[in-house]
């Protein structure tokens, strides 16, 4: 699929008056702004494109879903404010995700991992909005408060997994399309529990927000596998996190390096 073919469903599928569409040609991507709301929002083509590859219409429709739920969460947001009890979640994102909002507003974020940072959002149902510092006094809470709110809410979210098995090394799916998959990486009292189930190394990665994947490694080709998995998954993501695995270990995170491959352990080995 071409660029122009991408804007032209686009507009289809979004035919709102109240959307103007820029498409910036050599940048290739396109600027979507909602008059009424006077704000907006920029979309890569080529990310979708690469999306489209892998998913056809499906990836057309997770955008498509995207933006509308965005810019009717906006309406909502002019509309009503932030009155009634949302809850409050933690959301995965890489560290190069912008740290403050169009506006100059700072994101209420903590760091994470060397790949990894933490963002909270507000949910809005089919949709949230990452809290900013400017959203604190609507609110009613404060940093720390949003954050040991969200830690609790994640710990209450399903941890329902599909398995797979490939060459004798095991691979667990966290795929509930809430939103909030990658998040699951912040239960620590999940973390723990599937660390006791594991026999080889146990592996966690957040490829996007939509997935998280516990590998128990039991030989080498399991990471092979694993680091060919997280890039597909990377690539295909409505949101990418980042393709770079962590080994579980006494309840760290470390990053999976190519030498990760030559430490292949087993449970009694740890003990």
């Amino acid at each position: 699929m071409k660029s122009d073919e991408l804007v032209e469903i686009l507009k289809s599928r979004l035919p709102s008056k109240q959307f103007k569409w820029q498409y910036d040609i050599e940048a290739n991507r396109v600027r979507l702004d909602h008059v009424g709301l006077n704000k907006g929002m920029e979309i890569s083509l080529s990310d979708i494109i690469t999306r489209y590859e892998e998913k056809k219409e499906r990836a057309i429709d997770e955008v498509v879903h995207t933006i509308d739920a965005t810019f009717r969460a906006m309406e909502v947001e002019q509309e009503k404010g932030f009155q009634g009890n949302h809850l409050v979640y933690p959301v995965i994102r890489s560290t190069s995700f912008p740290q403050e909002t169009s506006e100059g507003h700072r994101f209420i974020m903590k760091d994470h991992t060397a790949e990894t940072r933490i963002y909270y959002s507000l949910d809005l149902g089919d949709t949230y909005r990452l809290i900013d510092e400017s959203m604190l006094p609507l609110l009613k809470l404060s940093e720390t408060e949003i954050m040991e709110s969200a830690l609790f809410n994640v710990r209450t979210l399903s941890t329902t997994m599909k398995k797979d098995q490939v060459s004798g090394n095991f691979y667990y799916f966290v795929n509930n399309n809430d939103g909030y998959d990658a998040s699951r990486i912040l239960n620590s009292a999940f973390l723990k529990e599937m660390s006791e189930k594991v026999e080889g190394d146990m592996t966690v990665s957040v490829p996007h927000q939509d997935v998280l994947i516990i590998g128990d490694i039991r030989n080498t080709t399991g990471y092979d596998v694993l680091a060919q998995m997280t890039m597909q998954f990377f690539t295909t993501g409505t949101v990418p996190v980042t393709s770079l695995s962590f080994i579980y270990e006494n309840e760290k995170l470390e990053p999976i390096f190519i030498m990760a491959k030559n430490r292949v352990t087993r449970k009694e080995r740890k003990k």
